[in-house]
């Protein structure tokens, strides 16, 4: 029995639902947006949040108001599929990619109301425990690039764990004031970014520079071609995958099979798929690791859940949501965290400041 099948016949009544816009101001020039989806019915709740990027995209969302059709009496493994065959954008999205997102968003609270009817948790559905989290602190460094972000968090923290963008200015001297801090697990080369606010232009030698500096990070989505393959390939074991996988058969279709990849379950998009990857990759001996959007509400604790139960001990980037806007300073929940599981759903209880 695949992992999915553990849900899929769990009953799941809709009677309406509505929509709640969140809003952070990242800075001057970017505002992030997101909805949560409150699906209702038999007295219960079940959230999930639509972390599609593009603001616009959200607010012809919660203008449009909760339009569709999903009152009535379900299995979950049918609801899913009924929210997989609707067309949830008022308007056709700026990213066809933000399709998995919204659908997650609509199934994730899917899942939460289902279990919560049936008086259980994600957890004991699926007879797994949720073990204390293991995270990295994902951040950028500037510009130009400096190591005083990191030196300034691992001041306060010093056990803090990173998960660094190299950046076309990362020159030799600051290579080695990072590495010497022995702090960062994963090196997110963006090479499936490009055309985007955070595209890095490809170089081989920074490819080498930064894989020889920090040999026991992993190497995430570079952009392999012939000169950076070559480069790469000596350090093939901590190459892992994050942007390019939607679907059980990206993860097949990869160049060589991974040792490990980066779950971002708004990404593959469904409860389903999610589950199928984690079967796929338990079966053939890839490890995971989880990663976020940018979630403002609950989808931030949802997908650390999830990484409690299939890798909690991996270096996960998902941080608590207070290190979205939190000063430096004490009280930033640490790392590992401790499980914080609702009596029922698929909800875990933010860890704040």
């Amino acid at each position: 029995m695949g992992t999915w099948d553990l849900l899929a016949g769990l009953p799941v009544e809709i009677e309406d639902y509505a929509l709640e816009g969140l809003e952070l101001e990242v800075s001057s020039a970017f505002s992030r947006l997101s909805t949560v989806i409150r699906l209702r019915g038999g007295g219960e709740e079940g959230i999930g949040e639509d972390v599609t990027y593009e603001g616009l995209d959200q607010i012809a969302l919660q203008d449009a108001g909760p339009v569709q059709p999903l009152d009535g009496r379900w299995t979950l493994g049918d609801l899913c599929e009924r929210i997989g065959q609707l067309d949830l954008f008022p308007a056709p999205p700026e990213r066809e990619v933000s399709r998995r997102y919204r659908c997650w968003a609509f199934e994730s609270a899917a899942l939460d109301l289902a279990l919560r009817q049936a008086g259980t948790t994600l957890a004991a559905a699926l007879g797994r425990e949720a073990r204390p989290l293991s995270f990295v602190v994902s951040i950028r460094l500037g510009d130009p690039s400096t190591v005083e972000p990191v030196r300034s968090r691992l001041d306060h923290y010093p056990g803090m764990r990173f998960k660094l963008d190299p950046a076309n200015d990362w020159d030799d001297e600051l290579i080695a004031a990072l590495a010497a801090t022995g702090a960062v697990d994963t090196v997110d080369l963006k090479g499936f970014y490009k055309g985007t606010v955070v595209e890095v232009e490809t170089d081989v030698e920074l490819y080498r520079k930064v894989a020889e500096a920090f040999p026991q990070a992993w190497i995430e989505d570079p952009d392999l071609n012939e000169a950076t393959d070559e480069v790469l390939r000596p350090h093939r074991d901590r190459i892992t995958w994050d942007a390019p996988l939607h679907e059980v058969a990206d993860i097949e279709a990869l160049p060589f099979q991974p040792k490990t990849i980066n779950v971002k379950p708004s990404r593959f998009g469904s409860v389903a798929e999610v589950m199928a990857v984690y079967d796929h990759c338990e079966a053939n001996g890839i490890g995971c690791y989880g990663g976020g959007q940018f979630e403002l509400g609950p989808g931030r604790g949802q997908i650390e859940y999830l990484a409690s139960l299939f890798h909690p001990d991996t270096p996960n980037d998902v941080s608590p949501a207070a290190y979205h806007t939190a000063a430096l300073g004490d009280g930033l929940p640490q790392s590992p965290l401790e499980p914080r599981i609702a009596a029922t759903g698929f909800r875990w209880e933010e860890h704040g400041a």
